[in-house]
């Protein structure tokens, strides 16, 4: 059994779609990025790489390749978890946040999870999203940017938890 920790931040500006969870979201504002700046994509990208020891996201999708220009985090989600299985493990568990003033995720998030679960090829019930904001304090508070964090339960292929 393995645990890691994902972090992400990215800057709110205007002319850009908010992707968050593989969900558009209508706000006038999105994440600036070389993909399409999922932040919470990223974090829990960033959760399983670290508890599998395999690096982290800008190791594997460096934002100075175009390959990787506006491409979806989904994507790269899914090539997270290819790498995963072939080292041998599977996600126990996720729990993530997503660190916002505005706009509200929760009519979202149910969302959220059916894309992450899909992509990763796991029950919805092994992910938990939720979000908060930071009643008005620091970058996201002020509506700056909006960050997000993740950790990460993984098992060896063979072995259960009971």
């Amino acid at each position: 059994m393995r645990i890691g920790l994902g972090y992400d931040v990215h800057k709110l500006i205007e002319g850009r779609k908010l992707i968050i969870g593989g969900v558009d979201i209508p706000y006038e504002k999105g994440l600036l990025g070389h993909s399409d700046a999922d932040v919470l994509t990223h974090a829990i990208m960033d959760s399983i790489l670290g508890a599998a020891a395999l690096g982290d996201i800008g190791r594997h999708f460096p934002d100075n390749q175009a390959k990787y220009k506006g491409i979806s985090s989904l994507d790269l989600l899914a090539q997270v978890n290819t790498l995963l299985s072939s080292k041998g493990y599977y996600i126990e568990n996720i729990d993530a946040t997503i660190i916002a003033q505005k706009p509200k995720m929760a009519p979202f998030i149910e969302k959220m999870i059916s894309n992450i679960s899909k992509v990763l090829e796991i029950d919805s019930d092994k992910i938990n999203i939720k979000a908060t904001t930071e009643e008005g304090l620091g970058f996201t508070g002020s509506g700056e940017g909006i960050s997000s964090q993740a950790i990460c339960l993984i098992n060896n292929k063979g072995t259960v938890l009971k």
